[in-house]
This record gives structure tokens, C-alpha cells and sequence, in this order.
């Protein structure tokens, strides 16, 4: 199965610890995300994660543990996220220059087909002007289109206690009309997440972070595996496990939809305990633990030279 390393918190920047403790462990344990009380257990091995996708805007802690997943046999990709917006959206983040950096770092050692760069949400308003998003765009370009092999962009979606509101479907064609330009010129191809707006005219295509096809060259074998019922419509993102817990990433960021107030969040992670099972706390005893069903989804009648 392909393991998220998660949508709902940046584990690599902030439990990178504890998630190299859980492998070692062999499983790991997740409650429901609206029932505490409902707990899977999650076998962590070779033998059943074809992949894992670490999503993160500072992968720099998880660094010093690359060779130690490596060493225990998984196959691993990252969604590296990177903006510039100023501390009044992401005031706990590094900056886009310490953040370029970590990426050529990580693209020069792990290949650029398994570092996807991400330039999202996309928030326009007084201050983050159009012009402001194709300025950073450029340089991001400029600095790693040789470090991936593509660019996910999205724009910011209405959260209920945030101050965001979804963009209007002109507006979103017109920046991308700058931002396709920007990434033909570095030969950079672009896709959408989670967007129900049709820019294949701009040449950006609808995307899937969790891409099936790219992860079936990394592990290197054809996988059984269809589209994530548990997403969003216009999500094409592989079927996976996510591991992670909302409510527990301390970044920050104002738009974000996994996280409510930071005041919250850090609450929780002032429960984070390393070695234990589930990433906040321990188990109160009232729980339902329930096995989870982990299996690799390697299609044995398939080779790697028949996709490539």
C-alpha cells in the first residue's frame, strides 16, 4: 500500500523522530479523524508499503533519517511545498531561500523524479498581488527546474474560520496564463490539485500528487491500485493510507485547512511523545483498535519495462 506522510500535518518537519521510531516498531497506530475512539493499527513493513509520499514544507529535520529508511527498504518520494508569503500567513516556516536550498539538496540525492515541487495555495489580494506570485515563481523556476521534473499549483479554498475565499474562475485563469509562461520557458511542466477549473488550454493539466505512474517507476514494479475514494472529486490522487493526525502542525500557516488555531495545535503537539504508537498521546483504554489491511499492491505479471 502507499503510505501518506500526511495531508493532515507535516510529520517531516515536525515528527520526522517519531516516524523513523514507528518503523522500527513495525506499525503504527492512527485514530479516525472524528472518532478517537476508533484506532487502526498499521503494519509498517517492506513487505506491505510500497511507497511512501512525505508532503512537507521543510523536509530538513527528516534529513539525517534518509539512510535509515533506506536501509530498512522503503521506497519514498516527497511534495515539497514552497511559497513565499510573510510571516503574517507563515509565520513559523524558513525562508524560500532556506527552503530552495534543502530542495536542491534532496533532489541532488535522491534524483529529481522523487522531489515534486509545489507552489500552492495560491491567495490573491492587496498585498500578494498577481505580480507578486509570477516574481517568486520566476525564481523558483529559475533556481529548480533542474532539480524536478514537475510543478503542482493550486489556489486557496474557502475554510470555515479562515479569512480566504475561493477565487473567482477568471482570476485563476489569468494568473496561470503567467505562471504557464513562466514554466514553459524552464521547460517545467505544471499541473493542478484538487481544481475544477480547466487550464489544459494554458497546457497545465489536472494533476495527482499520489501519481501512480510515477510511483510505479520509483519502486520500480506495476501496482493494483485505483483512484482515492476518499478524496475529493477532482482529486487524482492514487488510492493510500494517510498517518498523520489534523490539528497538529504548529507552521502556522493561515490558510491551511488541516490545522484551526495555532493555539490548538500546539496543544497537541505538547503531547507528542516520540516513542509512542500514535503520534498525539497514548491510548486511554476506552479504544477500538481495529487491523488494518496492509498489503503491497505490486501486479507480479507486469515489469518495470513495460511502463517506462
Amino acid at each position: 500500500m502507499i503510505v501518506s506522510v500526511s495531508r493532515r500535518t507535516d510529520i517531516p518537519a515536525l515528527y520526522s523522530e517519531w516516524f523513523v521510531k514507528r518503523l522500527l516498531a513495525g506499525e503504527v497506530l492512527v485514530p479516525h479523524p472524528y472518532n478517537r475512539k476508533k484506532v487502526s493499527r498499521i503494519e509498517l513493513s517492506p513487505k506491505t508499503v510500497d511507497c511512501f509520499v512525505f508532503w512537507t514544507k521543510n523536509p530538513q529535520p527528516m534529513l539525517p533519517y534518509l539512510k535509515m529508511i533506506e536501509r530498512l527498504g522503503y521506497s519514498y518520494c516527497f511534495e515539497f511545498t514552497i511559497t513565499d508569503y510573510g510571516k503574517d500567513l507563515e509565520p513559523n516556516l524558513p525562508s524560500m531561500e532556506e527552503k530552495m536550498a534543502t530542495f536542491i539538496l534532496l533532489s541532488e540525492r535522491l534524483g529529481k523524479n522523487r522531489v515534486n515541487l509545489r507552489f500552492d495555495p495560491i491567495i490573491i489580494n492587496d498585498k500578494y498581488t498577481k505580480e507578486y506570485h509570477l516574481e517568486k515563481f520566476e525564481v523558483l523556476c529559475g533556481w529548480l527546474h533542474n532539480y524536478t521534473e514537475r510543478c503542482t499549483i493550486s489556489f486557496v479554498d474557502y475554510v470555515r474560520g479562515k479569512p480566504f475565499l475561493e477565487m473567482e474562475e477568471e482570476d485563476m485563469i489569468d494568473i496561470s496564463k503567467g505562471l504557464a509562461e513562466i514554466a514553459d520557458k524552464y521547460d517545467l511542466p505544471l499541473y493542478t490539485c484538487c481544481e475544477k477549473v480547466d487550464l489544459s488550454s494554458l497546457g497545465i493539466a489536472h494533476g495527482a500528487c499520489i501519481d501512480r505512474d510515477r510511483i510505479q517507476k520509483i519502486v520500480g514494479y506495476k501496482l493494483d491500485v485505483k483512484k482515492d475514494r476518499g478524496q475529493r472529486k477532482e482529486c487524482g490522487c492514487a488510492e493510500s493510507v494517510d498517518i498523520g493526525m489534523y490539528h497538529t502542525c504548529v507552521h502556522g500557516c493561515a490558510y491551511c485547512y488541516a490545522t484551526g488555531k495555532i493555539s490548538g495545535a500546539e496543544k497537541q503537539r505538547g503531547q507528542h511523545d516520540p516513542d509512542s504508537p500514535m503520534l498525539i498521546g497514548t491510548l486511554k483504554g476506552d479504544e477500538v483498535i481495529v487491523e488494518r489491511k496492509m498489503t503491497l499492491r505490486k501486479d507480479d505479471q507486469m515489469s518495470l519495462f513495460d511502463f517506462i
